[in-house]
């Protein structure tokens, strides 16, 4: 993404059977094609075609810092970030053999808390950012801490997020499973099934102290069809739908933004969710 994650991939790889064809390479703080240097679409298009122009086997992505990982599969499909820490966790406890505690904001994954249970280690729910992420992997001297927008760190590293020893790590995974990633999505599914995730941001006017009394006065008891059974206020406003996911409606800390996300174990029910979302916030 015209950053500091160019060169790295060539330099650490090249010269083996490997092949990397590095795109947006060159250092430009404008960062062209996209509003900030988020590795998420539409910013990442781009590469996505450039997979199936090349007949790649997969898209790795650094943001501007290099410090987030995008991923792309074979076919130019975006594997999104909640699916990617899945990978990154299955592929240190499976893969590697590793053990110790899963650290995870509370707007990433529930698929980490299944493979908590399967492989018995701890998981660890933080509010959201590194701020609260990396103390909590030092203090519980975990085996990987992540957060929703991509980014993660691993042990026996920096407690910071680095998106190209993640990179590096699902590359590894790719070869010693020899799978592609459609094929280590799927591998992650038949262990702890499908997960389906999505994300809305709203700008909104008014008081941000009135609208929060207002998600807390809708008390709703069913969204997209689940049954509410719980409610986490650590950082915004989590509604638990039991073993069928997650709503999560919280306020951006540095402008007038509501971010309204899900995950859920049936795809057909993500737009109703994030439309219930919406309107217990007062979007809609």
């Amino acid at each position: 993404m015209w950053g500091n994650g160019a060169g790295w991939f060539p330099h650490l790889l090249s010269g083996g059977s490997t092949e990397i064809v590095e795109i947006h390479n060159q250092r430009n703080p404008i960062f062209p094609e996209m509003l900030r240097p988020e590795p998420i679409p539409p910013n990442i298009d781009v590469g996505l075609n450039s997979v199936m122009e090349h007949e790649a086997d997969v898209l790795i992505i650094t943001d501007g810092d290099a410090d987030r990982l995008g991923l792309g599969d074979e076919k130019g499909r975006f594997i999104d970030q909640l699916r990617v820490f899945g990978l990154l966790a299955y592929y240190l406890l499976e893969v590697r053999g590793d053990r110790g505690p899963i650290v995870k904001t509370l707007s990433t994954t529930d698929m980490l808390n299944k493979l908590g249970r399967i492989y018995n280690v701890p998981v660890i729910e933080t509010g959201v950012g590194f701020k609260y992420v990396a103390p909590a992997m030092l203090e519980n001297h975990a085996m990987i801490g992540g957060e929703e927008s991509g980014g993660y760190a691993f042990r026996n590293h920096v407690p910071e997020r680095d998106g190209i020893l993640a990179g590096l790590y699902i590359l590894d995974m790719m070869v010693r499973l020899d799978l592609k990633p459609s094929e280590l999505v799927e591998k992650l599914f038949d262990k702890v099934g499908p997960h389906y995730y999505d994300r809305i941001d709203t700008r909104f006017s008014g008081d941000i102290q009135e609208r929060k009394q207002r998600i807390i006065a809708a008390n709703p008891q069913e969204i997209g069809g689940f049954k509410v059974t719980g409610l986490n206020t650590t950082d915004g406003f989590k509604f638990q739908l039991g073993e069928n996911g997650w709503l999560l409606i919280r306020f951006s800390g540095t402008e007038p933004i509501i971010r309204v996300y899900t995950e859920t174990v049936s795809e057909d029910r993500v737009k109703s969710i994030l439309e219930d979302g919406l309107r217990i916030a007062g979007i809609n």
